[in-house]
């Protein structure tokens, strides 16, 4: 698996990529109202107590193997044995990336140091032409990290998440949109 998908760091945060022992640690901190009300509705809810172990051994596992998709569990540097949260990429054609975190965690801006690690690494290392997200207009938190990551709005409508059908934003950065991020950054 690490040569599939390799461990990313960022300065706070080790981003390891997903296996079977995680399912415990996920189906602690996953199944939180907050965490999946604006998730994909495919997520099962209520969450199913052996929910993390089947996503990640019928789903994610296998999509890392087959080079379709890579996830990492999310955590602190300070404390690499607990996860805090889970971010993925995707080969979809308009949905390439997804995650959550402990709310417990969140507005510290750990997640944006996610999302830069794996949107560099869908970009330099996958050399992906585009990276595409969708998200609920009222997920805040999740729209101001593609603000900040320089993405676009490039469709807008309603889509179904666990917590129903809300007003939604397909949010888009290129290749040579991020490159160029970077470069005015450095």
């Amino acid at each position: 698996m690490a040569a599939i998908v390799p461990v990313l760091e960022t300065s706070r945060l080790l981003l390891k990529p997903a296996e079977l022992a995680d399912a415990a640690q996920i189906e602690e901190i996953f199944p939180q109202w907050e965490i999946v009300k604006f998730l994909n509705a495919k997520v099962p809810w209520p969450y199913p107590p052996d929910g993390a172990m089947q996503y990640l051994s019928q789903l994610a596992l296998p999509a890392m193997e087959r080079g379709d998709e890579w996830h990492w569990t999310i955590r602190q540097k300070s404390v690499p044995e607990r996860m805090i949260g889970f971010i993925n990429l995707c080969k979809t054609s308009d949905e390439n990336r997804g995650f959550w975190l402990d709310p417990k965690f969140q507005r510290r801006g750990y997640m944006t140091e996610a999302c830069d690690a794996v949107t560099d690494f869908w970009f330099e290392e996958l050399r992906m032409p585009i990276l595409r997200s969708h998200k609920a207009i009222a997920n805040e938190g999740s729209r101001k990290i593609s603000e900040r990551q320089g993405m676009r709005v490039a469709w807008a409508g309603d889509r179904t998440y666990v917590g129903g059908t809300f007003p939604s934003e397909m949010w888009e950065i290129t290749a040579e949109e991020w490159r160029a991020r970077k470069r005015c950054k450095s």
